[in-house]
């Protein structure tokens, strides 16, 4: 059985036997309420994405499905792996476990940069989600904070492909999947960003039946060709049939969003001629080092763009354009609309 085929079949298993996933008269009476903690250096990409499914969600349906806050370790401004500022609406300690305001899915999300040391005040919060009954999850490598809290002791889950040495050195206990997302009875872990779209899509499934799900599609596939485009960008770093310098190559591009690497830096970094780079994405990829990383940097401008309230200027400073203009200039030549005419055609 080919991974992709084993991923689909593991998760419509779990569908099948998990219809009370949460109480249904909870379902009806109220909106789900999704809470997500954001630590620092948090992959921006990964949270829009799970965010994007929930508030579509509530545009197919006459009255709100999902609600959803947020919530930073000691501050309610954290920053994310993009140098962006978020407001969170509270602080971890303030995030409730009991009453209407309390979440019924908690989400720890993580990102390429953060700290992978356990926090107790979080293993603590979680720890008391979970005697409460709450659907707990992880974006990224944000498994790593529920396996210190010894939430995932004989389970499998999934972490960005970076952190696996790690979690599997640190968490003997804990199966580290290869796939890229892993759903079980009441945990939901994910490895990057297109996998964090498609675990939310899964609560949502489990919640609110396909037809639901059907219809977010629908509403997503407005954007097909972009979005197409940035799954290909993400899934092409942990391709394994990509040669591992061409990984890590992509790697570093990932990671250096605001202040883009130099083809000349990039070939230091990996020990290779430049026109070695060169021949590795025209045979593997069948573009340009240069045309990659700028539709890297786009696609990540674009979901800032579409998923957050910071202004153009600052969005272009993120990605790593020299100026405004460049930057309205590029996003035109691939998306086919300006910037500040993509926010509105998403506002309207």
């Amino acid at each position: 059985m080919s991974p992709v085929s084993e991923k689909r079949l593991f998760s419509h298993r779990l569908r099948d036997t998990n219809s009370a996933f949460l109480p249904a008269r909870q379902q009806e009476e109220r909106p789900t309420r999704v809470g997500f903690v954001l630590l620092p250096h948090f992959s921006m990409m990964a949270f829009t994405a799970a965010v994007d499914a929930l508030v579509t969600a509530n545009l197919v349906q006459a009255t709100p499905l999902f609600a959803f806050a947020t919530y930073g370790l000691e501050s309610t401004t954290v920053r994310s792996d993009l140098a962006i500022d978020i407001s969170a609406n509270a602080t971890l300690a303030q995030l409730p476990l009991e009453g209407e305001e309390a979440p019924d899915v908690v989400i720890v999300c993580g990102g390429f940069r953060c700290s992978l040391n356990e926090q107790a005040p979080l293993s603590h919060k979680l720890k008391l989600a979970a005697k409460r009954q709450k659907v707990l999850g992880g974006l990224w490598n944000g498994a790593v904070a529920l396996a210190h809290a010894g939430l995932l002791d004989r389970l499998a889950c999934a972490v960005h492909p970076d952190n696996h040495t790690f979690a599997r050195e640190r968490f003997p206990q804990v199966q580290v999947s290869h796939q890229v997302m892993v759903v079980t009875e009441r945990v939901l872990t994910s490895a990057g960003p297109s996998s964090a779209l498609e675990m939310m899509l899964v609560l949502i499934e489990r919640l609110h039946g396909k037809d639901t799900v059907r219809a977010i599609r629908e509403i997503l596939s407005s954007d097909r060709i972009a979005d197409s485009n940035e799954t290909r960008l993400t899934l092409a770093e942990n391709d394994p049939s990509l040669p591992e310098p061409l990984r890590n190559l992509l790697h570093l591009m990932n990671s250096n969003i605001e202040e883009p690497l130099g083809i000349e830096e990039l070939a230091a970094y990996v020990g290779l001629s430049r026109r070695r780079i060169e021949r590795l994405f025209q045979s593997h990829l069948e573009t340009t080092p240069s045309r990659y990383y700028l539709e890297l940097r786009i696609t990540h401008a674009r979901r800032l763009l579409l998923q957050s309230d910071a202004s153009i200027a600052n969005i272009a400073v993120a990605c790593g354009f020299v100026s405004s203009t460049h930057f309205s200039h590029c996003f035109k030549d691939f998306f086919g609309v300006s910037p500040s005419q993509a926010r509105q055609l998403r506002k309207g």
